[in-house]
């Protein structure tokens, strides 16, 4: 028979394995979109001199501090700081906000420019831009959702420092977005 602690570390052992099988799902899925443009690459119609919005080098910055505030949230529970663990689980959710906020202005950017994903002015390279940015903001909208729900359950005194699933779960969530955004940022920059 398992004892207490044990059926703990069972579980989130579970949990973490869950989390990562997701994970690499997404990965693939985004490998898959990264490689479509790749060889769309090679199509007449495909813009050279395409630059990315100003504000998604804003949202860049934005999302990696929303992955340090939900590190520091984690280390912080593990101290039993519980004031400290409130303030950076809202600046997270906050960052995350302001990361959709940011990538929208991006979009607004590509208007006002009049670069459109469909169309009689639409191009193939806004298109693949706009599903990459898209597909990540809703993996983010999980993030969010997700996010709520820690520090709702931050509030209901659900974590202490030996018991932080959640907000551990909610931290790899988040490296895993801010990785991701990296990722597609630098290729999106780079690869033209």
């Amino acid at each position: 028979m398992m004892t207490p602690e044990e059926h703990k570390q069972r579980t989130a052992r579970s949990y973490k394995l869950l989390l990562v099988f997701a994970m690499i799902s997404m990965t693939m899925m985004f490998a898959g979109l990264t490689s479509a443009l790749v060889v769309s690459k090679s199509r007449p119609d495909w813009m050279k001199d395409f630059q990315l919005p100003s504000s998604f080098f804003v949202s860049l910055g934005v999302i990696i501090l929303c992955s340090i505030a939900m590190h520091f949230a984690k280390s912080a529970i593990k101290k039993d700081n519980r004031a400290l663990t409130t303030k950076l689980l809202l600046a997270t959710l906050a960052l995350g906000s302001a990361f959709v906020y940011f990538q929208f202005q991006g979009f607004s950017q590509l208007f006002e420019n009049h670069l459109y994903p469909v169309g009689g002015s639409g191009s193939i390279t806004i298109s693949f831009l706009y599903v990459l940015v898209y597909v990540h903001l809703a993996h983010l909208a999980g993030g969010i959702i997700s996010q709520l729900i820690i520090i709702y359950n931050h509030f209901k005194q659900k974590y202490n420092s030996s018991q932080f699933l959640g907000i551990e779960l909610g931290a790899m969530y988040w490296h895993f977005l801010d990785f991701l955004w990296v990722y597609l940022f630098l290729f999106l920059y780079f690869f033209k």
